[in-house]
């Protein structure tokens, strides 16, 4: 019998020590992201005052003897954690201290993202699939893209399917059905609290028949209010109960996203990645990174174009995209670009 050995592939999690990653390397390791015979090199990158904490992550993975783990890697080195990537999950970043102005926090971040773009640019294969989750996670992913030149800007991606998971189970709640009765919810925007949670395009499952959400749902009022606030808040409301951020849900749509990402996402469904903006049918501007409802085959995204958007909608799109500008333009000045 003739067994074919798949060559592992190298995957980098920055901020591995951190409470993100410890939700999400297991399921890395174990197979539930790039495949079930698709061997995994992890990369762990984090800060130098990280590693003993680190090696401590290094030694459950071990203890877990997981048969596609070929080999775990921790340092505080970019050198070594950038080298010869197929995939970087970026979760570490600079959080918001208290009495720190937003600008700060995005000059903190720009440095970051600046140096990892220039390691992913001269260390990583020109093929890597890149997500950025580190908030603010648009803007992060737009420098790191504009610091690897030579890597496509279509292999850069940040994170808003926790976002479109909100909703998704939102709706699914709300019309007593399994959230996997519910697709095509979008995230337009940014990954803050002016992003657009649109049901416009989302279909339900009620009892064997997909009804629009609008018709499952029976409330106006609660999908054009309530049901956003919620979705735009839900990071916070998460922090303000556990007195700490998202993490297993956070693993769990990194993990969606990036299987969507190297298998392709399903006939008729759509789902929100926040990506390069270079022209669409939404009148969003270019040069933002942006979150849009998107398919993806052979590791390609495509922007799903020609929904409606009616004024409602629309008002919401521009206000985020708005927010995006800004965001870049004051990172852009830090970045010197």
């Amino acid at each position: 019998m003739l067994i074919v050995l798949t060559a592992p592939i190298r995957v980098l999690v920055t901020g591995a020590a951190g409470q993100i990653a410890y939700s999400l390397l297991f399921s890395i390791a174990k197979g539930d992201v790039f495949g079930k015979d698709q061997p995994v090199i992890l990369l762990l990158l984090d800060i130098t005052p990280m590693l003993p904490v680190l090696d401590g992550v290094v030694m459950e993975l071990q203890d877990c003897a997981l048969p596609l783990l070929r080999d775990i890697i921790p340092t505080d080195k970019e050198e070594v954690a950038f080298k010869d990537l197929d995939a970087a999950i970026l979760v570490g970043s600079m959080p918001r201290k208290d009495g720190m102005e937003r600008k700060d926090l995005l000059k903190a971040n720009v440095a970051i993202f600046k140096s990892q773009g220039a390691a992913l640019e001269k260390y990583a294969k020109k093929t890597v699939k890149v997500l950025v989750v580190g908030n603010p996670a648009n803007t992060n992913c737009l420098i790191a893209a504009k610091s690897a030149p030579s890597i496509p800007k279509e292999n850069f991606s940040c994170l808003t399917r926790l976002d479109h998971n909100r909703a998704r189970s939102q709706v699914a709640m709300r019309c007593a059905v399994p959230a996997t009765h519910v697709r095509n919810v979008i995230i337009w925007g940014n990954h803050s609290s002016t992003q657009y949670p649109d049901v416009h395009h989302c279909l339900v499952n009620m009892s064997g028949s997909e009804l629009a959400c609008f018709d499952a749902v029976k409330d106006d009022a609660w999908l054009k209010g309530d049901f956003i606030a919620t979705v735009q808040q839900r990071g916070a409301a998460v922090i303000k109960a556990r007195k700490l951020s998202s993490a297993m849900s956070a693993a769990k749509a990194i993990c969606d996203h990036m299987r969507d990402i190297w298998t392709g996402t399903a006939d008729g469904e759509f789902i929100s990645m926040g990506v390069y903006s270079s022209g669409n049918s939404y009148g969003v501007p270019d040069d933002l990174i942006y979150s849009f409802p998107v398919q993806i085959k052979d590791k390609t995204w495509k922007i799903v174009e020609g929904l409606a958007i009616n004024s409602f909608s629309q008002t919401k799109m521009d206000a985020t995209a708005a927010e995006l500008i800004e965001e870049r333009d004051t990172a852009v000045a830090f970045l010197g670009v």
